[in-house]
């Protein structure tokens, strides 16, 4: 199925998604899967490590006993060596999308990967590929100037993008010159297609969390998944990390600590940092959706009664609201 046409497909339903969005770490499994044993729903993943297989505890996969209970999409598609592009998830979450509507069912896409739920909402404009001698050209001026020498090249090619793009944003800043090495055209160009309406309509709750309360949640949840066993998740991935896998949160750390490049100690104060990082990351995008309905989640959370917490975000999600339609989205800045 073509883009366009689960795009018109999804977009033709009578009802719209329902997108609960929030930081990693901020509950939104548990209270997804609150949603969809009460109503006729299925989860959409909007993630962007979850859909290798073997990668379970380290991006809180929600577990084989709940994906019994609540049918799942976008979860353990790829191989760990497997790579992955936005344009690849969109097209297999808009199929997946589309299927959910056929069954009569809602979807409800869970995200914590803002970039990737911008694509699916928004569509995405024609790019070109990875050109690998490009890049490899681009990584050794980085490796002998910085990443400042590529961001200042970007600067003159193209200012709107470097102003968006961090200066120590290697992956970025490569993207960005080889959009406009290959094409001719700024990479700044193209990303006017988040500007105006959704092609997905949608109404999203977000859960808001204090920065110090997410933080403090973040810990134990590195915690737990060091007792879990994560480092012998990792073990048993040895070999098998891809380019895009091997940079997750989690795996990317103790992979280094089993090469010998730091402690046990290290590889973990080194996630829980890295994670705080992502969340700030997700805090600063979520926050340029439109039409979100934040939920202060630690009233929420101390709710004892599930049936309570349910009602609150079922009341938020089915409020007359056009998120789809409000006016356009400006893109970066900072958490205060």
């Amino acid at each position: 199925m073509s883009q366009h046409a689960a795009h018109a497909t999804a977009r033709d339903g009578k009802e719209s998604c329902w997108v609960l969005m929030g930081p990693t770490a901020g509950g939104k499994t548990e209270l997804s899967l609150e949603l969809a044993r009460r109503c006729p729903m299925e989860i959409v993943s909007v993630d962007s490590m979850q859909v290798y297989r073997g990668m379970d505890i380290g991006t809180a996969k929600p577990g084989l006993e709940a994906r019994r209970q609540v049918p799942h999409h976008m979860i353990d598609v790829l191989e760990p060596e497997e790579t992955f592009n936005v344009g690849e998830f969109c097209r297999m979450a808009l199929e997946a999308i589309v299927g959910i509507r056929a069954r009569g069912r809602r979807p409800l896409l869970v995200c914590g990967a803002p970039m990737y739920l911008k694509a699916l909402l928004w569509g995405l404009l024609p790019t070109p590929g990875a050109d690998p001698a490009l890049r490899e050209r681009l990584r050794e001026q980085a490796a002998r100037h910085g990443a400042g020498a590529l961001h200042h090249r970007l600067a003159e090619l193209d200012p709107a993008a470097a102003r968006r793009i961090a200066g120590n944003d290697l992956k970025r800043i490569e993207r960005a010159l080889e959009v406009r090495y290959l094409t001719g055209l700024p990479i700044s160009a193209q990303q006017g297609q988040f500007d105006g309406p959704a092609r997905v309509e949608y109404v999203a709750v977000g859960l808001r969390w204090p920065r110090q309360a997410l933080y403090e949640r973040i810990e134990r949840r590195v915690d737990g998944m060091m007792a879990a066993g994560l480092l012998e998740e990792v073990r048993g991935l040895e070999g098998r990390l891809g380019p895009q896998a091997s940079q997750a949160v989690g795996y990317k750390e103790l992979s280094a600590h089993l090469r010998g490049e730091m402690t046990l100690e290290e590889a973990v104060g080194l996630i829980k940092r890295n994670t705080r990082r992502l969340a700030k990351h997700q805090i600063t995008w979520f926050r340029h959706f439109p039409g979100v309905e934040w939920l202060d989640m630690p009233a929420l959370s101390d709710v004892q009664d599930r049936a309570r917490q349910w009602e609150r975000i079922a009341k938020a999600l089915t409020i007359p609201r056009r998120s789809a339609i409000m006016g356009a989205v400006q893109w970066g800045g900072d958490l205060p």
